[in-house]
């Protein structure tokens, strides 16, 4: 697995996901897109399920581990626990991003409030640094205060007996499909997933897609006409420079 330096991470601190996405996959035929994934047909980044908890946190990346909640099964009673998770997040290049997926009935899924302030700080203490789920958690008020992250789908006060179904296999959260060991990009705008041998590559591009959005947008601010619209934005992501 890629492991990445303390500058890079420092780097994609610096960038919002939306940019990360662009040039991970939403414009194919921008040359500062990587195209990694085709944007329309891959389940790549978080959809409007989801919805950022902390927003005023600003970014957050973590290589992802991975784990699937459910109710208890007889058959299946004792194999795993909490303490699993914890061990792959402690096994895992730091830091981490703890992609939970939630299998719950339909009639219980809205009042599963899974992960709570005990959950949260054991991620912590071994270099967790957010989570996402397609379910509800809770005491947001005292893991505000612990500056980590959670993308859910919802809050709720209370849940019942769960159960650890399975750790460090690929999930489905919110739209985006996860496998262990994918870097994860993390904003107030939901989050994407992308091969950490990418990430240098990646900052480099945003950061030359951001200066570039930001010439035209001086321009833009400026115009008065159509047709100064359509020169400030000429060249840019939203419309590719012609062949």
């Amino acid at each position: 697995m890629t492991e990445l330096s303390d500058e890079i991470f420092a780097e994609l601190r610096k960038i919002d996901t939306p940019t990360i996405t662009n040039v991970v996959a939403t414009y194919p035929k921008n040359p500062l897109c990587l195209g990694l994934y085709n944007p329309w047909t891959e389940n790549w980044y978080t959809d409007n399920t989801i919805r950022c908890i902390y927003p005023e946190m600003g970014p957050i990346v973590g290589y992802a581990v991975t784990c699937v909640y459910g109710l208890p099964d007889p058959n299946f009673a004792g194999r795993l626990s909490f303490m699993d998770v914890i061990d792959a997040l402690d096994a895992m290049k730091k830091p981490t991003v703890l992609v939970l997926q939630q299998k719950w009935p339909p009639e219980i899924h809205k009042k599963a409030g899974l992960a709570g302030e005990m959950m949260v700080s054991s991620m912590m203490a071994v270099g967790c640094v957010g989570m996402i789920s397609n379910g509800p958690s809770r005491d947001v008020d005292a893991i505000r205060r612990l500056r980590f992250q959670l993308l859910l789908d919802g809050v709720t006060a209370g849940h019942g007996e769960m159960a650890v179904q399975a750790v460090n296999v690929p999930v489905s959260v919110g739209g985006m499909d996860v496998a262990p060991g994918d870097l994860i990009h993390m904003d107030e705008n939901g989050a994407v997933k992308f091969p950490a041998v990418h990430a240098p590559a990646v900052v480099k591009n945003a950061r030359a897609m951001l200066d570039d959005e930001a010439r035209r947008l001086v321009d833009l601010r400026k115009a008065k006409t159509a047709a100064e619209v359509r020169a400030a934005s000429s060249g840019g992501a939203y419309t590719p420079k012609k062949s």
